[in-house]
This record gives C-alpha cells, sequence and structure tokens, in this order.
C-alpha cells in the first residue's frame, strides 16, 4: 500500500501527504454507501502501517455528534458500490488537488516569463503547452502579422491566472511591454544581478520598442551591457521577438537630456521644457527632422511614452523663422498623441494619451459632440450678425440710390447709377448663390439682395477705377 501511495503520488506531481488526504475523503465517501453506516465518519490513517480505522458518530436534534465508536469495517464488507464511489471520489479529489495545485504555482508567477509550445491557432486564440498546464493567448495579446507555426516553441509573459471550474487558466501576452524586461533579464546576468535596471519601456509590437537602462555602478556601461560583445545579447531579443527593433538609450534624470536621448538615434541640438513639465519643445538640425519624428511619427511617439511628455519636433529652420511644429498654425495643430486600449474589465475602449491622460470612448464621443453642437451654435450667431449687418448696409445703399436718381447732374467715373432691370447684374458682378437666396456679390465681400440692389457702377470700368475687380480675379 505505501508503495502504491508514493507510485501514485510520483505520477500525479503531488506529495504523499496531500494524497493521503484524498484517499481519506474517499473512503468516507464510501463507507457511507453502506446500508448501516453512521451519519458522520471520521477516517484516520497510520502513515507508517497504513492502517484505517473508521470513528462512527450520530447526529442528534441539535445537530450535536454523539455516540462515538469504533465502525471499522472490513475490507469484504465494503461492497461493488462502496469500491466504484471510493473510485470515482478518488480520481475526482485527485483531479481538484491537481488544479489548486497549478493554480498556486502559476498564480504567483504573474508577470513572469514561460516557454511553451504551440498546439493549437485560430482567429480566436493560441494555446501554449507549458508542460503540466496549458497557457491562453488571446488574439488582443498577439503580435500583429506573427504567425508561428504548430509545435514551434515561444516565449510568453503571464498576465493573468484566472481559477475556473475546468482548472487554472493562464492567460499570457506578446505585447506586453514586460516581456522585452524579462527576456533582457534572460540575456542580461547585470539586470539579473540589479546593477543594471531598466528604468522605461516603451513599445509598439511587432515594430519598435525603446528601453531606458540606467546603470547603479559608475564602472558599469548600461547601455554597453545590454547589447553585448558584437551585439550578442540584444541580438537574441530581437531574434526572440522575430525581428523587432530595439533602441536601447540610457536613462537620465535631468529631463532634457532624457528626451534628448529618447528620440535617438536623431541629433538634438535644443530641447525645452515646459514649466510644468509636462511638454517638451525640441529643436533638431534640419536634415534630422525626419530621422526625429520616424515612420509616421513613430519614433517621436515612442519618445513620448517612454518619457512621460509631449514631444513637439521642430527644425532649426522653422525654430528660427517662429513656425509651430508640423508647420501649421498653432491652432491647427493636432496634438492626439496615444492610443486606444481596450478596458479588460468593462471591455469598452479608453483613449490612453501620451501625456498620461485617459478618457473612454463614450465620454470622447460626447465631448465631440459637445464641441460640435458648440461649433454650431457659434456659426448660427455669426450667420445672424452678418443677416443683421447686411440689413442695415442695404437700407443705406437705398437711401444712396434715391438721392441719386433725383439728382440731374451727370454721372462721374466710379459714382453710382440706378439700374433699368434689378434683375440683370453688371458686367463684372456676378450672382451667387447664398443659403437663404440668391444675392448680387460686390467683389470687396460685401453681399446685397436684389431687392435692394438699386443702382451699380455705370460701367465696368468705372467699377475698376473705384478698386473693385472682376469675378473671378485673385480678390
Amino acid at each position: 500500500m505505501s508503495e502504491a501511495i508514493s507510485a501514485l503520488a510520483e505520477t500525479k506531481g503531488l506529495t504523499e501527504d496531500a494524497l493521503l488526504h484524498v484517499l481519506v475523503d474517499a473512503l468516507a465517501s464510501a463507507y457511507k454507501r453502506r446500508p448501516d453506516a453512521a451519519d458522520e465518519v471520521v477516517v484516520e490513517v497510520n502513515p507508517e502501517t497504513m492502517e484505517f480505522s473508521f470513528i462512527g458518530y450520530d447526529v442528534d436534534e441539535d445537530g450535536n455528534w454523539v455516540n462515538e465508536r469504533d465502525d471499522t469495517p472490513k475490507k469484504e464488507e465494503m461492497g461493488r458500490i462502496a469500491a466504484q464511489t471510493f473510485r470515482q471520489v478518488m480520481s475526482q479529489r485527485i483531479r481538484e488537488v491537481e488544479s489548486d495545485r497549478k493554480f498556486e504555482e502559476y498564480a504567483n508567477r504573474e508577470g513572469d516569463i514561460v516557454t511553451g509550445i504551440i498546439q493549437r491557432t485560430d482567429t480566436r486564440y493560441t494555446l501554449l503547452d507549458l508542460g503540466r498546464a496549458e497557457a491562453l493567448l488571446p488574439q488582443a495579446e498577439q503580435v500583429p502579422f506573427e504567425r508561428p507555426a504548430q509545435g514551434e516553441r515561444q516565449k510568453a509573459y503571464i498576465v493573468e491566472v484566472r481559477r475556473t471550474p475546468k482548472g487554472p487558466q493562464i492567460v499570457v501576452s506578446r505585447t506586453h511591454p514586460g516581456l522585452i524586461k524579462r527576456l533582457f533579464e534572460l540575456e542580461v546576468p547585470e539586470i539579473a544581478d540589479g546593477i543594471v535596471e531598466i528604468k522605461a519601456c516603451a513599445r509598439e509590437p511587432g515594430h519598435r520598442t525603446k528601453i531606458a537602462v540606467w546603470s547603479n555602478d559608475h564602472n558599469v556601461d548600461p547601455v554597453g551591457a545590454c547589447v553585448g560583445a558584437r551585439g550578442g545579447r540584444v541580438r537574441m531579443v530581437v531574434n526572440e521577438m522575430r525581428g523587432e527593433k530595439i533602441d536601447i538609450v540610457p536613462f537620465s534624470e535631468d529631463l532634457p537630456d532624457f528626451v534628448a536621448k529618447a528620440l535617438s538615434p536623431a541629433k538634438v541640438t535644443q530641447v525645452i521644457i515646459s514649466d510644468d513639465g509636462t511638454q517638451a519643445d525640441v529643436i533638431v538640425p534640419d536634415h534630422q527632422l525626419s530621422l526625429a519624428i520616424g515612420r509616421e511619427g513613430q519614433n517621436a511617439r515612442l519618445a513620448a511614452r517612454l518619457t512621460g511628455v509631449r514631444v513637439d519636433i521642430r527644425s532649426e529652420t522653422q525654430y528660427a523663422e517662429g513656425i509651430p511644429s508640423g508647420g501649421r498654425d498653432q491652432e491647427e495643430v493636432d496634438y492626439a498623441d496615444g492610443q486606444w486600449v481596450a478596458n479588460k474589465e468593462t471591455g469598452e475602449m479608453e483613449w490612453h494619451a501620451s501625456d498620461g491622460t485617459v478618457i473612454s470612448e463614450s465620454a470622447w464621443q460626447d465631448q465631440q459632440a459637445a464641441e460640435a453642437a458648440a461649433a454650431r451654435q457659434a456659426a448660427r450667431d455669426a450667420e445672424d450678425a452678418a443677416d443683421a449687418a447686411e440689413a442695415a448696409g442695404g437700407s443705406a445703399v437705398s437711401d444712396a440710390a434715391d438721392a441719386s436718381a433725383g439728382s440731374e447732374s451727370e454721372v462721374a467715373a466710379g459714382s453710382h447709377a440706378p439700374l433699368d432691370d434689378l434683375a440683370i447684374a453688371p458686367d463684372g458682378f456676378p450672382i451667387k448663390g447664398n443659403a437663404d437666396s440668391m444675392k448680387y456679390h460686390e467683389p470687396d465681400g460685401q453681399w446685397f439682395e436684389s431687392a435692394v440692389a438699386e443702382i451699380w457702377f455705370d460701367t465696368a470700368a468705372s467699377a475698376e477705377a473705384a478698386g473693385y475687380t472682376k469675378a473671378g480675379s485673385s480678390d
């Protein structure tokens, strides 16, 4: 019996003490299937002699255990039903103990790195065989365009361990920045020993990663320790990440210096930090501008995440001419640097800006709707003001027309004269569409409704002499 317990414990990966507890529970369940069994029973086992004793109890009306007695049955008295019950309970208890052991083993390893063999891959998730357990790699935690083959070994980062009725569920990730940190700990002994620290990490999975390293020993170069001889150490990490580019920059407590180094490989001329320390205005040589910004702004975006400040990049020429970053007016500059991230608890998308602010998608939509409503109201107010000014100007024009029509003097060049047909505008003054009605247009920017456009210049030449331009010109 002792040898059987030892062999079973070794096979299931359990301790003999845990297996004996399972055995006792199974025997108690089998005992209660006997016709003359006591109400309650306590099973005891001697681990040295493997002798079992059954102490039976009766339960009174108040729920107390009474009438203690030795009710150890003989082996031949247990019967077939009791034997089947023992076998079922034994198997179930062993599975429960194995599940608890796996959960306890991996629950303490959240934030650690594991190596597994790819079992199955579909559009929803990938299963990794870790040996005694399976890990779930969801589609959201996979690197875009990374398609590993079945049976291939792959490293992943444990982000969560869940307890489920079917056993522990281990959720791993290939996109988490912690994966880069753990891989460098495996490859760089100085990081494992605490001599070199990874202070910050910014990553766009599958494309590029920036890490900032710091040395606690002034005799150790943190960047050189991570790169290794002829780049051997960082090459191992790059190979594991399927060719993802990794930039290693030295960490600095001086924020302007740190921002300049974070924009590597671009060379920075000057860094101006705002008073609140949330924005950095970076000046680079003209030929370094595209390199500092990176493809689709990737280098600047990663530098902002690495340093925790918003980064605005300008060339030396733009800085000298007072042109803001991007070469646009200040009100046109879009600083929406960040990314949309799904909330793991609610599932709602959230905007994580580079300055650290987080806003939910619903709140963002409400904000956009409020801004649009305010813009529409401002446009209506401006239109009402323009109509009021237009009406006042039209009345003044009508008064001038009446005065001119009553005069018998000759019309001079550049003056206004009555029109014979108000529906026909003079040459050079077209009729243009308006949201309200068809209106005459004077090239100086004023609009006159046909009802009040009673006077015009007598000829196009006189209009030009008065400073007006013909339709279709630059004005």
